[in-house]
């Protein structure tokens, strides 16, 4: 029988780029819509900053994952073209650098030398870009990816705020926006820890507290500037 198991690093990129945009989008929509609530009594301002706020931020994320993870993917193919052309140029002294890592880590000489020959016979790149580099390609950088996972994660913790201040009247709306919105972080959190291996406590503490102080921020921000109106 086949032995299967299941590691969390092949969700790297993706994860990464989804927990970032729905958290994001949470944080940021319900805080828009908390700092407005709290400066204007207008149902319809209220909405418009929110939708705003999702089409704004969702594109934003998108651009900004994209161009980040692009430069890493750039780096990665010039790590790549390099170490290809020094396979081409210099065969017998990347054979003695492969050699070499395997013996700091711990193999014999002649050991590491084998295993060397074997890996530079069926996939020298890969063996250079995986144990010299440490390029693998469960992790390797997908730009395109990253952002449609954020755009799309955005948009989804951006429409819980949008929909609460659409469906209850604006009497305390900032109240009900928050405490939903702190209690989705919260699960969100906790859920992006489960996904990653981590502490469902620890993960869902970090991400609600810097929501609360956003949505603090905000509201503090809305009441002085409604007060000055």
């Amino acid at each position: 029988m086949r032995h299967r198991e299941m590691h969390r690093a092949d969700r790297t990129g993706w994860l990464r780029a989804a927990v970032l945009g729905a958290n994001d989008g949470l944080i940021s929509t319900s805080s828009l819509v908390v700092g407005v609530a709290a400066a204007s009594s207008s149902s319809e301002s209220i909405l418009i900053a929110g939708l705003a706020g999702l089409v704004g931020g969702s594109l934003s994320m998108a651009a900004g994952e994209y161009v980040s993870v692009s430069s890493q993917a750039d780096t990665e193919n010039a790590d790549t073209a390099k170490e290809r052309a020094e396979l081409l140029a210099e065969p017998d002294a990347e054979l003695r650098e492969l050699t070499a890592i395997y013996e700091r880590r711990g193999l014999s000489q002649s050991l590491a030398k084998q295993v060397a020959v074997e890996l530079t016979a069926h996939d020298a790149l890969s063996a250079h870009l995986r144990d010299e580099l440490g390029i693998h390609e469960q992790t390797r950088a997908k730009p395109l990816q990253a952002a449609i996972s954020s755009a799309i994660s955005f948009c989804m913790g951006a429409t819980p705020p949008i929909v609460i201040a659409l469906v209850w009247s604006t009497d305390h709306l900032e109240w009900r926006v928050s405490i939903a919105s702190l209690a989705l972080l919260a699960g969100l959190g906790a859920l992006a820890a489960h996904l990653g291996g981590a502490s469902l406590l620890r993960g869902a503490f970090r991400v609600t507290l810097w929501g609360a102080l956003a949505m603090a921020a905000t509201a503090g921000i809305g009441s002085l500037t409604g007060g000055l109106g």
